[in-house]
């Protein structure tokens, strides 16, 4: 008997949500004692020639910032002042992947009094289920796609016997990591004095919540501000049917339990294009999946595979949240919000002190988004006006080449170009002509600059290449900051480094303006 797909998709519902035993006894991180290497004395203040008096007043210096360490320290385990207005806590977070890890931390630097729920493990799907055991994956095929590549290694001169893998090592690999960043996350929290309230979070009301199993027992608690941070879940079509066998999502996938000789990923987005260097399932019966014609309807082919990875996107993970409570109707699942990440009511009304991160705001479902979405919320509830500028993230698909990318794409460019009145102009490199990269007979890839030649604004940069998701932080940063192409023309790069690869793309953009009068000061050797 064979499982059968029929491939229709359909648009994103939300998923209920359920608590799940959480229990965590990790030990405390302790400090641990930090030396300066390679500084010149200047950075302290020192004079060249430094006597015994001064030496020891230096001393003194030190062990009084010393001191002033550990009031630092004895501040933030004490996780923040009292909470002011009656409330129970300054911030209570739902959620504690990495968006609300990250609002967490900075919410105790910030000296509010938090409380972060969590009815799975703390680092949510990245760190559990997602971006952190399939790197560890890749990591694996990577090597093995390389040692297999017979003539990819007589290029280097060498020699390798056949290799192969012991796949249990392989998902230990995995399993391993992700629990060894679960545990460096919840000790951070822990050492902070972050309170880690185990159990599902629901909205009872205007700065009001409870947390627990859904029963008599929850406790019902109060915020000056609450962040909702849930996060989403594999989105699976109607239609299909997951049996965690031959017809799975990521989540059954990242266990490795079983390498299929022939499988079927179903959808082209990250997850299934990073899925294609990786082929988990568990044994089970083979699959056949009926291909549709997207406009008539119309059956058009039939394909039998071993097993079929469901990757068609996520869902919002947000029902159970008791948004009814405070008349919040979601959109597709989603959480709606303003460019603040405030929450917007049926009424198209602000929700005052409700705030929504990450996944379940649909935004932009990438993790490091929602933590620069936590931080900026724990700025504005801090006192501090602040917009996240969404086209400065970078986001990165770990294929074989990389690819990475931030701002706008070209055609949305010359969009707002035709609507604003300027100019586009676009510039490209190519990896063939980097040193590093033909060293690692890796010189496959490009660079391209989407940009505006009358100002230097630097609108969109892709990289497809050799560790495009590192490089890809320099122009993102760029964009963050502001800094226009006239100015990062005189940033210095290591040779040979594939950080040149950026520094001939800005180096080739043709800007019409003068460069920027700005001047670094001399540094006295």
């Amino acid at each position: 008997m064979q499982s059968a797909i029929s491939l229709s998709l359909h648009s994103p519902s939300p998923v209920a949500r359920s608590a799940i035993r959480y229990s965590s006894d990790a030990c405390l991180p302790t400090p641990r004692s930090l030396r300066f290497c390679g500084l010149r004395r200047e950075a302290f203040d020192l004079k060249a020639s430094v006597d015994a008096s001064s030496l020891r007043i230096a001393r003194l210096n030190l062990h009084s910032k010393r001191s002033n360490l550990s009031k630092v320290f004895a501040a933030l385990k004490g996780n923040g002042a009292p909470s002011s207005g009656g409330f129970d806590y300054d911030l209570v977070i739902i959620g504690a992947g990495v968006g609300g890890h990250g609002a967490a931390l900075h919410a105790v630097e910030k000296g509010l009094k938090t409380a972060i729920i969590e009815g799975d493990v703390v680092g949510g799907t990245c760190v559990n289920r997602g971006c952190v055991p399939s790197k560890a994956l890749l990591a694996v095929s990577g090597r093995m796609r390389e040692l297999q590549n017979e003539h990819h290694m007589k290029s280097f001169g060498l020699q390798v016997a056949a290799a192969g893998y012991d796949r249990q090592g392989v998902a230990d690999h995995a399993n391993n990591l992700a629990s060894k960043i679960r545990n460096n996350l919840t000790n951070s929290l822990k050492a902070l004095g972050v309170d880690i309230l185990t159990g599902v979070g629901t909205i009872l009301g205007p700065q009001k919540l409870k947390y627990g199993k859904g029963d008599s027992g929850d406790q019902v608690i109060t915020a000056k501000d609450i962040i909702i941070a849930t996060g989403s879940v594999p989105l699976v079509p109607k239609g299909i049917e997951v049996d965690g066998k031959s017809v799975i999502t990521s989540d059954h996938a990242l266990k490795l339990e079983f390498v299929p000789e022939w499988i079927a990923i179903v959808g082209s987005g990250y997850i299934g294009l990073e899925f294609s260097d990786i082929t988990p399932a568990k044994d089970g019966k083979p699959v056949q999946i009926e291909l549709i014609d997207a406009k008539t309807k119309e059956p058009k082919d039939t394909l039998e595979v071993d097993a079929a990875l469901i990757a068609t996107g996520r869902a919002p993970f947000t029902q159970g949240l008791g948004l009814e409570n405070i008349n919040v109707q979601t959109q597709r699942g989603f959480v709606p919000v303003d460019e603040r990440m405030r929450v917007i009511d049926a009424n198209g009304k602000l929700v005052p002190h409700l705030y929504c991160i990450g996944d379940a705001n649909g935004k932009m479902m990438l993790a490091h988004a929602a933590s620069a979405q936590g931080i900026s919320v724990v700025e504005q509830v801090s006192g501090n006006d602040h917009v996240l500028n969404h086209l400065s993230i970078p986001a990165a698909c770990f294929t074989h080449p990389e690819i990475s990318m931030v701002g706008l794409t070209e055609p949305q460019a010359r969009e707002k170009a035709e609507k604003e009145g300027f100019e586009v102009s676009i510039a490209k490199t190519s990896f063939k002509a980097n040193t590093k990269a033909l060293a690692e007979n890796e010189g496959e890839g490009l660079a391209k600059l989407i940009y505006r030649p009358d100002n230097g604004e630097i609108l969109g940069v892709h990289i497809f290449g050799l560790h495009a998701a590192d490089l890809i932080h320099e122009a993102s940063n760029a964009i963050a900051m502001g800094t226009s192409i006239q100015d990062i023309k005189f940033a210095v790069h290591a040779h040979p480094t594939l950080s040149e690869v950026l520094d001939e793309l800005f180096k080739s953009a043709k800007v019409k303006v003068s460069t920027s009068n700005t001047v670094a000061k001399p540094v006295p050797a």
